[in-house]
């Protein structure tokens, strides 16, 4: 049978490649939803071309335009998040696919959890913000949630390999972004159009940005925690410029394995889509005979504060992690505006992270209030010091 999909953030990077993996196996699966903020000339494309049952946008004024170019078809346009988590829960949904950028991906998957779907993780900020209430909660409901992240992906299936046996260690690679070579100081100066020329990989503005700061890599050590159920001590950060091998799992026993594969997102997708089974891939195979050396680093936590800013959020729990990532939310929008500076990301989120009042036992309602309030305060902050940060 086909697997139904709803797509969350069919436009994006993630979402775009997915639905590359849906025209690559016709026969495996089926989308029933796709949705975007407003890029609705993208979603109108692939709503003719996939017939799902609904196409939805958060953003009013492109509703209007999705409505017309609709009418006629089989696809139900729907317009707003509570719709979103309204249809996510149909029993016409076998997995939801979650890709949206940042916060907003909270409440969908949630919704998703709460109707038993199966979901294919993209967005880490759902982990990040909310680890300690979505994971009790999908084990409460006996939902799977599967990494799409490379990293996240590899470290899943070396745990595949593990037959029962403890880990020890999970080693967590970075790229090191475009700015791994660069001296501090010329860091400082950095601008926005430098730090979104990644060196591996083709993603959105948000997430190159956090790429580029390594908060990406701090967010991917938390989703990780919650994910294997591991201490973020136990968690090792290490630079791999080539991107070719995704993580490591070490053992008690001092033995690692590793996953490897050219940096190609459609794999983690499709693994996570069609797991447990391995469908063929068009995609680069390794060529080892040619691939030369692979080279690792440690982390510069001077250079790139953002990392450990992150580990502690991580060991502080609570809402913390949330407050870091709707404070970094709107660093990183004011960043790519021109507002703040590189090194002013990483000061507004030691900021708000800091002065978050303190909730222990987290509620769907306490982490979109720490959010909101959160992004609010620290788009406020930027504001008032527009140029000095």
């Amino acid at each position: 049978m086909q697997r139904r999909l709803a797509i969350l953030g069919s436009t994006g990077s993630i979402g775009t490649q997915a639905l590359s993996v849906v025209r690559e196996h016709p026969g495996e699966f089926k989308v029933e939803m796709i949705t975007a903020n407003s890029s609705v000339d993208l979603l109108i494309s692939q709503a003719l071309e996939f017939r799902p049952t609904y196409a939805a946008v958060c953003n009013p004024d492109v509703f209007p335009k999705l409505c017309s170019a609709l009418e006629g078809s089989a696809v139900k346009p729907i317009l707003g998040m509570d719709a979103i988590c309204e249809k996510v829960a149909e029993d016409s949904v076998d997995m939801a696919l979650t890709a949206l950028v940042g916060f907003s991906g909270l409440r969908p998957t949630i919704a998703a959890i709460k109707a038993r779907k199966p979901i294919a993780l993209a967005n880490k900020e759902t982990l990040v913000a909310g680890g300690a209430y979505v994971m009790p909660l999908a084990a409460k409901m006996g939902v799977p949630i599967l990494p799409v992240d490379s990293e996240h992906s590899a470290i899943f299936q070396c745990l595949l390999c593990a037959g029962g046996n403890k880990i020890s260690k999970i080693h967590l690679t970075a790229s090191g972004g475009p700015f791994r070579t660069w001296k501090k100081e010329d860091i400082a100066k950095a601008t926005a159009a430098q730090a979104l020329r990644h060196p591996r990989w083709d993603m959105g503005a948000k997430i190159t940005i956090d790429s580029s700061t390594l908060m990406n890599k701090g967010f991917e050590m938390i989703e990780a925690r919650w994910l294997f159920d591991t201490a973020p001590s136990d968690i090792n950060i290490v630079v791999h410029p080539q991107s070719i091998i995704h993580s490591m799992v070490e053992y008690e026993d001092g033995e690692v394995i590793a996953q490897l594969s050219e940096p190609d997102m459609r794999g983690p997708i499709q693994f996570a889509l069609s797991f447990p089974r391995r469908l063929p891939l068009s995609a680069k195979k390794m060529d080892f005979a040619t691939l030369g050396s692979l080279t690792f680093e440690k982390p510069d936590f001077d250079k790139f504060p953002c990392l450990g800013l992150a580990f502690k959020a991580a060991e502080r729990g609570g809402n913390v992690p949330c407050a870091m990532n709707a404070a970094n939310e709107a660093a990183v929008a004011a960043y790519l505006r021109g507002d703040i500076s590189f090194y002013g990301i990483a000061e507004v989120v030691s900021k708000f992270s800091d002065e978050v009042p303190f909730v222990k036992d987290l509620t769907e309602e306490n982490l979109i209030a720490t959010n909101d309030d959160t992004f609010r305060r620290a788009a406020d902050y930027i504001a008032a010091r527009r140029g000095t940060l």
